[in-house]
């Protein structure tokens, strides 16, 4: 910050302000020292006024105390005493207004020192966001088509056979995006972040509510399409699954209609099921039995499980 202060101009206010602070000292050891005068005056004045005191009385008691001259003497020295300590009194007065004079004029250059540095403070905060900003950009013109690229991946290659590199892609553009560029967002009082947070999320909100309208949509169509039509669309990974989970592959409903237990050698159990051989919510195929052994099988996998025989479904 020191490099947007005005040197010359703070330097010009230090060095007044310096020759007004030892003006200041200087003045308060005048006024200390009129201080100490005046005390020692005010002890005078009362040493002598009980010392006068005590003669009066003793005069009062041998004459005329009110024609003795020295009666008078000794009252006009008194008195004499009391204007030097009235005196110094009004020195001490105009010490302290004199020092009143010079410190409103330290404060008015300490404002103007505190001005300038403000000036300079305002300096530096616009440089600083000055720079932010070019450091914003410079980072934002690398990674915007990084990240336009990894959005463009996974919505344009996302059932791509090679999928995978384009997903590592685009979650390497997100990271960029999170970690190399919003911790470098402009704040200016934090509603460029704010925006960003609405767009981003508005973005994704967007992405997934289509994302499941257009999976419901294509479930619809495909309940539309006939049993066997769909049977021949089931893969062999999803037909172990849905198996293994026991649900239709085509409309993921449970094919089990309902178990029960029952006691086998005295404190086991055995868990049985009951399924149906067409699935209840869409009506696809689910089992059928083997043309050769007549053992019961999924009805899309491609072997039996008892012969080895292939299904009908191959």
């Amino acid at each position: 910050m020191e490099s947007f202060e005005n040197k010359a101009k703070l330097s010009q206010l230090t060095t007044k302000q310096n020759a007004l602070n030892l003006q200041i000292e200087n003045l308060s050891a005048q006024r200390s020292l009129i201080e100490k005068t005046i005390k020692t005056a005010e002890e005078n004045y009362t040493s002598e006024k009980q010392s006068f005191d005590n003669w009066v009385q003793t005069r009062k008691t041998l004459g005329s105390p009110d024609k003795d001259q020295e009666v008078i003497d000794r009252a006009k020295r008194l008195d004499e005493i009391h204007k030097i300590k009235d005196a110094w009194k009004v020195k001490l007065e105009a010490k302290q207004t004199e020092i009143e004079t010079v410190s409103k004029q330290n404060i008015a250059l300490q404002k103007l020192v505190n001005d300038e540095k403000t000036e300079a403070e305002n300096k530096f905060d616009s440089a600083v966001k000055h720079y932010d900003l070019k450091v914003f950009l410079i980072r934002l013109f690398i990674v915007a088509p990084i990240l336009a690229l990894g959005i463009f991946f996974f919505i344009r290659y996302r059932r791509h056979k090679f999928w995978p590199l384009y997903f590592g892609f685009t979650l390497f553009a997100f990271y960029a995006f999170f970690f190399g560029l919003v911790p470098y967002l402009p704040s200016y009082g934090g509603y460029i972040r704010y925006t960003v947070g609405i767009i981003v999320s508005g973005g994704l909100g967007y992405y997934a509510i289509k994302t499941i309208g257009k999976y419901i949509e294509d479930k619809q169509a495909e309940l539309q399409v006939s049993t066997e039509e769909r049977s021949k669309k089931v893969q062999m990974e999803v037909a172990e699954k849905a198996l293994e989970n026991h649900y239709c592959p085509s409309c993921g409903k449970d094919f089990i209609i309902k178990k029960w237990a029952l006691p086998i050698k005295g404190q086991e159990i055995e868990l049985q099921y009951v399924t149906t051989d067409f699935c209840r919510y869409c009506g696809l195929e689910l089992f059928s039995n083997c043309k050769k052994c007549e053992n019961k099988n999924f009805a899309h996998l491609p072997f039996c499980s008892s012969c080895g025989t292939k299904t009908s479904k191959d």
